[in-house]
């Protein structure tokens, strides 16, 4: 869905705020609710970071850090 189409519903793909081009893509699968932090490299790739279980309604903060860390460890190798 991401690669097909030209502007993906926010029901599958979020930005979450007040993070620098942080994603987290949303996956149910029966009644397991899943989600996977992404971001794009030069708007082309999109990588993907880590994800969880979703257990209640709030992220957890420790999983956007670690999301956040993986991000930059990603931005540090590439230059």
């Amino acid at each position: 869905m991401i690669e097909e189409l030209q502007r993906i519903p926010e029901t599958y793909l979020k930005n979450i705020e007040d993070t620098s081009g942080l994603y987290e893509i949303r996956v149910q699968s029966g009644s397991d609710i899943f989600r996977i932090f992404c971001f794009f490299d030069r708007g082309q790739l999109v990588v993907l970071a880590n994800g969880y279980q979703k257990k209640s309604q709030k992220t957890p903060k420790v999983e956007i850090d670690k999301a956040l860390k993986i991000k930059k460890e990603y931005e540090n190798e590439k230059r």
